[in-house]
């Protein structure tokens, strides 16, 4: 058997650092450890990384060749900062970390203390369970690192099963914004869709969706803005009339404490659609007016 190649501590075995961590050790590597705070994140770890010990960051980075840092966005700079200053962080020790929107300048202080430090973003969304690891092969992985350590960065993709793609430091927030407003907004939308078919008695309205949603989503991913029909790209601001009304009293007759939005977004992503539609400019104008919002109304007001 061969022996592991990298001793791996994973701080933060949340839903991506969990699922990372296995497919890792799948391919050779050993998990030194991991630290898990919430109930949630130790049964993760007890599920994925079965045998692992539970331990504490210093413990980590004392026992670890490789330190995968799979923690929220606002809590990566502060987590580099602590570890330096524990005063343990050995020469040549390999940081992985996994936000989207931060490069490696978030790190900083421990490359400052002799690490090797990478950012490695999977471009998909995780449900923190073993069918992430199949979805991992193929998924695009925005890497950012010094030009001397893009290769490493390339290996681990590889073994993780994915295509790296390089991105610029200075790239990495609209890289980020792009991803989390087309998969989490697109979430948004499904949700208000499956509310209204529910309201209408639809038992199961994700089933009704789905051959829509994926016909949609599926061309828009090949053909863009060209892929999109409907009363706005026709100009049918009678069929709009309706549904805002439709929407509006959705949002009116709603549950008190759930979100009602509907009509809103409607409003919001049809006036997005209007700019991409070639219509006579009376159509745009009558329908421009009918998408206003009554602050936009009362903001109008001489």
């Amino acid at each position: 058997m061969t022996p592991p190649r990298l001793g791996i501590g994973i701080i933060g075995a949340g839903r991506v650092g969990a699922v990372l961590g296995a497919a890792l050790h799948a391919e050779g590597h050993g998990i030194t450890g991991a630290y898990a705070v919430s109930d949630a994140s130790r049964a993760r770890a007890e599920d994925l990384l079965p045998g692992v010990p539970l331990l504490d960051v210093p413990s980590l980075v004392e026992r670890s060749e490789m330190l995968l840092l799979a923690v929220p966005d606002d809590e990566l700079g502060a987590l580099a900062a602590g570890i330096v200053a524990t005063g343990m962080v050995p020469g040549g020790q390999l940081i992985v970390h996994t936000s989207g929107r931060a490069g490696t300048e978030v790190v900083a202080p421990l490359a400052k203390a002799g690490c090797a430090t990478l950012a490695i973003h999977p471009a998909m969304t995780f449900t923190g369970t073993r069918a992430d690891l199949p979805r991992l092969i193929g998924c695009p992985m925005g890497v950012t690192a010094a030009p001397e350590l893009l290769p490493i960065a390339a290996a681990l993709v590889v073994e993780l099963g994915g295509d790296p793609v390089v991105l610029a430091e200075g790239d990495r927030p609209l890289y980020h914004a792009a991803l989390a407003h087309g998969a989490n907004h697109l979430v948004v939308l499904v949700d208000q869709a499956r509310e209204a078919l529910a309201r209408l008695g639809i038992e199961d309205p994700g089933a009704y969706l789905r051959p829509l949603m994926e016909a949609a989503l599926d061309e828009s991913l090949r053909h863009g803005a060209a892929a999109l029909t409907g009363p706005v790209m026709r100009g049918d601001a009678g069929t709009v009339a309706t549904h805002l009304e439709a929407l509006d009293d959705l949002d009116a007759t709603g549950i008190p404490g759930e979100a009602a939005d509907a009509g809103e977004t409607y409003r919001a992503l049809a006036r997005a659609t209007l700019r991409r539609a070639r219509l006579p400019e009376d159509t745009r104008a009558r329908l421009e007016a009918q998408l206003q919002t009554p602050t936009d109304r009362e903001d109008e007001t001489p």
